[in-house]
């Protein structure tokens, strides 16, 4: 869930749990509490788009190659706000490193289970993600489910916001229009990790795994998926209506 799903969690009359235990146990500062973020202005979400745009043709890129590639433009900009663009976005550098996603706190991260399998046959392995893709005067995120051995798209969603209902809401249709997976794949990301998402993949009998540490190439498939629909369909589009 993300931080501003946590806040809208916050209750400010609660009775007995005051606004400061309330921000400890949801895991948000309490600045965003009392002091919301100013919306974006024209100016940075022309820079979100440029972001996304630099890293769906280059997504190895981190902040500080991104952040020098900006200013080579002429983009008066330091890392630090690049950092936190990113992490809006939900963009980290594609390459091997450390754990890039991070789970909320308590919930249960799953084995990885696709180490030493064979991946040929329908249905044998789904997995799911979710990028940051440019609609118009802003960004909507998508999360698409994907069979992994015929490379097939079986359900996606829309959302203005990383709640984890619309991830729900695809893994629900693909599992009523295609049947139900051996194993379904994942990064540990809250939406993901989540007891609404693993409770009904539980409850279809589906075995969970999740990418270790370091697991980049664990989500290259959908990955592509993701650098040919911004190249091929949302850029493409955008420059036609241009």
């Amino acid at each position: 869930m993300s931080a501003p799903d946590r806040r809208a969690k916050l209750d400010r009359d609660h009775p007995h749990l005051s606004v400061r235990r309330q921000c400890a146990m949801l895991g948000i500062a309490r600045s965003g509490v009392y002091r919301p973020p100013p919306p974006a202005n024209d100016d940075e979400l022309a820079l979100l788009r440029r972001i996304d745009e630099l890293y769906t043709r280059w997504p190895f890129l981190g902040s500080r190659r991104m952040t020098a590639m900006l200013r080579a433009e002429g983009v008066s900009i330091n890392r630090k706000r690049v950092q936190r663009l990113m992490r809006r976005m939900g963009i980290a550098a594609l390459g091997p490193k450390p754990r890039t996603t991070k789970s909320a706190p308590g919930h249960i991260i799953h084995p990885y289970l696709l180490r030493e399998i064979t991946v040929d046959r329908v249905n044998q392995v789904w997995a799911a993600d979710i990028t940051y893709v440019p609609i118009g005067r802003g960004f909507l995120y998508l999360v698409a489910v994907m069979d992994w051995a015929s490379r097939a798209v079986l359900a996606w969603r829309l959302s203005n916001s990383m709640d984890v209902a619309f991830c729900v809401s695809a893994l629900e249709e693909a599992l009523a229009r295609f049947g139900r997976p051996e194993i379904f794949n994942t990064d540990q990301g809250s939406q993901f990790t989540s007891a609404a998402f693993t409770g009904v993949l539980a409850a279809a009998g589906i075995r969970i795994s999740m990418d270790g540490r370091g697991r980049w190439i664990d989500n290259v498939f959908i990955e592509r998926l993701w650098r040919s629909l911004k190249h091929e369909d949302v850029v493409c589009c955008e420059s036609r209506a241009a």
